[in-house]
Parts: C-alpha cells; sequence; structure tokens
C-alpha cells in the first residue's frame, strides 16, 4: 500500500441513511438525495457518484501528463464512465469501463497519452489491483 508524500487537499463529506439517505460537502458544494440504483427515489446513488468522479480525476490526469509532455489536448476531449454494480461471492463488487474521447489526435499518441494518465490519475492508482478498470479509447 502506497502512503501519501504530502496532503494536498482533503474533502469531507458527511452522509445519513445510506443508500436511500442525503450527502453534503462540509463546504456545501455538493447537496444531494441519494436512491438506490434501480429504484424509483429521485436522488443519485453511489455509483453514479463515482462514474462523475472518476471521469473527472481522469481528465485531469491527461491533462497534467499532456502538460508535462508539451501535448495540445483537443478542447471537446471527453470521458464516458460506466461503474458496474454487483455481486462478489457473498458481497457486493464494482468495475469500471472508461470509454475516452480524445478526438483529431494521432491514435498512437492518444493511446500512449491514455496510458500514462492511467499511471498517474488517483482513482486508477486507487483501484489498481482491486477492481476491473478497463480504458478504451474511441
Amino acid at each position: 500500500m502506497a502512503s501519501l508524500e504530502k496532503v494536498l487537499y482533503t474533502a469531507h463529506a458527511h452522509t445519513t441513511g445510506g443508500r436511500d439517505g442525503a450527502s453534503r460537502t462540509d463546504d456545501g458544494r455538493l447537496d444531494v438525495k441519494l436512491s438506490s440504483p434501480g429504484t424509483a427515489g429521485t436522488g443519485t446513488n453511489p455509483e453514479q457518484l463515482f462514474a462523475a468522479g472518476y471521469s473527472a480525476c481522469f481528465i485531469g490526469a491527461m491533462k497534467a501528463v499532456a502538460g508535462m509532455q508539451k501535448i495540445t489536448l483537443p478542447q471537446d476531449l471527453a470521458v464516458d464512465a460506466s461503474v458496474d454494480l454487483g455481486k462478489v461471492g457473498a458481497g457486493y463488487g464494482i468495475a469500471v469501463r472508461l470509454a475516452i474521447s480524445l478526438p483529431g489526435m494521432d491514435r498512437a499518441a492518444a493511446q500512449a497519452l491514455v496510458d500514462a494518465a492511467h499511471q498517474v490519475c488517483p482513482y486508477s492508482n486507487a483501484t489498481r489491483g482491486n477492481i476491473d478498470v478497463t480504458l478504451t479509447l474511441v
């Protein structure tokens, strides 16, 4: 397990009621109702939040790598994240699929960027070896 050398930021959230509750960050920027996946509830669910967080973080990692390598990224780059929830033995687990769009970039250069971003992305590092993560350049 890798330990942080220096904490750069700490997020704080307060959640009540679990999957059918609510969650709010200490700064109030995120304040959401939660609903279990597949129910008629009006809230989001942890898998949707994870998909949004991972895809945003992965774009940030691509931007960081591109900056270090002096690569210009397309303005309309995008990541579509799918988070699957399923059974793992007696418990539950998730799997992630990221579809990465880098329109106009040379395919080999885009793939090299995606591979490098996967090595620096905090979500990729947190999940590596723990869950299935599939990256697809679209």
